[in-house]
């Protein structure tokens, strides 16, 4: 399991206007199953993402196809964990 942390350096402006773009691209991983649950920090400062992958490799190879990266909008920081404790409703999320 990886959390990925998204930092924008680009004015917001410029996230708003790559948003469609960068939903776009999440949507094609919460249809595969990959991405969890994901969502803007507050304040807007990036983005968070939970996601289902086997490898740090497969995350950064998802991650390179955001619109957000390769615009240079946000910087990207990839935490991996393993999660042993967790809500029953959650097991079917740790399955792959």
């Amino acid at each position: 399991m990886f959390v990925i942390l998204l930092k924008y350096v680009k004015p917001l402006e410029e996230v708003q206007a790559a948003t469609p773009a960068h939903r776009e691209f999440l949507g094609r991983y919460y249809e595969n199953g990959t991405f969890i649950v994901s969502g803007r920090q507050k304040p807007p400062v990036g983005g968070v993402i939970l996601c289902k992958a086997s490898t740090r490799e497969e995350v950064e190879a998802i991650t390179h196809q955001d619109p957000f990266y390769t615009q240079g909008i946000a910087e990207y920081t990839i935490i991996e964990f393993d999660p042993v404790k967790y809500a029953p409703d959650f097991a079917p999320f740790l399955s792959k």
